[in-house]
C-alpha cells in the first residue's frame, strides 16, 4: 500500500537518538536545558490540550513531573528539541469516575490543579485520531514503554528486580547481569474477503454493537500468512487461501504491533468459536459503507485511527493496492 504509513501511529518521523541512550552526563544536561520539553502519562493517559487536540509538552522542571517514581524515558528529538516521557501515575486526583475504573474504554478525563483546565489526561484512543503524526508516534512510543516497564519490574531469569537503563530502553538485573529489552507482541489483524463480502467479527468485552476484523496474536514458529489462516479458521471455521501483508500499526495497549494483511477467503460458512468471539458474520460492501457513516443500527464501526479501520476504509474505497 502507498499511504501504508498513514495509518494512527505509523510514524512521524521523530529522530530516536539512539548514540544518546547510553550518554547519562549527556542526556542530564540536555533534560535540563531550556530545549527539553516533557510529555506526560497518568495511568496509562497522555496530557492533551483539549482546544488543540494536541499532545500537550511542558518543561521539564514543572511541579507535576514530582509525581514521577522512575527516571523518564528520552523519546527523541525533533525540531532541536529533546523529548522525554514521565509517568505520573502515583497522583491520586479528587475526581476519578469509579464507573469508568476497569472499562475497556475510559470515556472520563482528569485534570491536575497546577494545570490550566484546558490541559487534561485522557484516553488515547479517544484523541488518537486527531493527533498529528509526530504526536501520534511521540504517543504510542512513550506508552507502549512505560506499559513495559511497570509489567517487566523483575527479571525474567532470576527474578530479582531490575534497573532501568539507556534512558528508559533497557532493564537490567543487578544480580545476574541480564539486560531486558522491551517487548512488542507481533498480531495479525485480517481483511478477509470472499468476492465484495467482509468478514466481520465481535469480542464479548467490546462496546455494544461494535464489529471489526479479525485479530489474534502469533506464535512461535508462524509466518504472517500461517497466522491468519490460524485464527480465521480457528475463530470463524472458514478456510483462507492467498494472503498479502498490507500495513502496521504500534497498538501501545499495552504492547502490540498490529500486523494489517488481506486474506481471500476458499469458503464462507461460519462455525464460531464462542471462547473467543461472540459474533462474526459477512457483510457487503454497500452495507459496510453504511455503517461507516452511521447508517446501521446492528452494527458499529471499529474505532477511527484503528488499522482495522484503516483498511477497511481503503477496501471500500478499493484502494489497497
Amino acid at each position: 500500500m502507498k499511504d501504508a504509513e498513514m495509518v494512527t501511529f505509523g510514524g512521524g518521523g521523530l529522530d530516536r537518538a539512539d548514540t544518546l541512550r547510553g550518554d547519562n552526563a549527556t542526556l542530564e544536561k540536555l533534560r535540563q536545558s531550556d530545549r527539553a520539553r516533557a510529555i506526560v502519562f497518568w495511568r496509562g493517559k497522555p496530557l492533551v490540550d483539549t482546544t488543540t487536540d494536541n499532545l500537550h509538552a511542558l518543561p521539564t522542571d514543572h511541579a507535576i513531573l514530582t509525581h514521577a517514581k522512575e527516571a523518564p524515558v528520552f523519546l527523541g528529538v525533533t525540531d532541536g528539541i529533546h523529548i522525554f516521557s514521565y509517568d505520573i501515575s502515583s497522583w491520586e486526583p479528587v475526581d476519578i469516575d469509579p464507573q469508568a475504573l476497569g472499562q475497556f474504554f475510559d470515556p472520563s478525563v482528569n485534570h491536575h490543579p497546577s494545570l490550566p483546565d484546558e490541559l487534561v489526561f485522557a484516553e488515547l484512543r479517544s484523541v488518537m485520531a486527531r493527533f498529528s503524526a509526530l504526536d501520534a508516534e511521540l504517543a504510542a512510543s512513550a506508552l507502549g514503554l512505560h506499559n513495559w516497564h511497570r509489567n517487566h519490574r523483575f527479571c525474567a531469569k532470576c527474578g530479582a528486580r531490575s534497573e532501568i537503563g539507556k534512558a528508559g530502553w533497557v532493564r537490567t538485573c543487578p544480580d545476574c547481569d541480564t539486560h531486558h529489552f522491551p517487548r512488542t507482541d507481533p498480531v495479525v489483524i485480517m481483511l478477509i474477503t470472499y468476492e465484495e463480502q467482509l468478514l466481520l467479527g465481535r469480542s464479548p468485552h467490546w462496546p455494544e454493537g461494535m464489529y471489526s476484523l479479525l485479530a489474534g496474536f502469533m506464535e512461535p514458529g508462524e509466518t504472517l500468512e500461517s497466522a491468519v489462516r490460524r485464527e480465521v479458521f480457528e475463530e470463524t471455521g472458514i478456510t483462507v487461501g492467498d494472503v498479502e501483508y498490507l500495513a502496521s500499526q504500534p497498538w501501545p495497549f499495552p504492547s502490540s504491533l498490529m500486523i494489517g494483511c488481506r486474506g481471500k477467503a476458499t469458503s464462507t460458512a461460519i462455525s464460531l468459536d464462542e471462547n473467543e468471539l461472540e459474533d462474526a458474520l459477512w457483510v457487503s460492501r454497500e452495507t459496510m459503507i453504511n455503517v461507516t457513516v452511521g447508517r446501521n443500527d446492528r452494527i458499529k464501526p471499529s474505532r477511527k485511527g484503528s488499522i482495522a479501520r484503516f483498511l477497511v476504509d481503503r477496501w471500500l474505497a478499493d484502494t489497497l493496492d
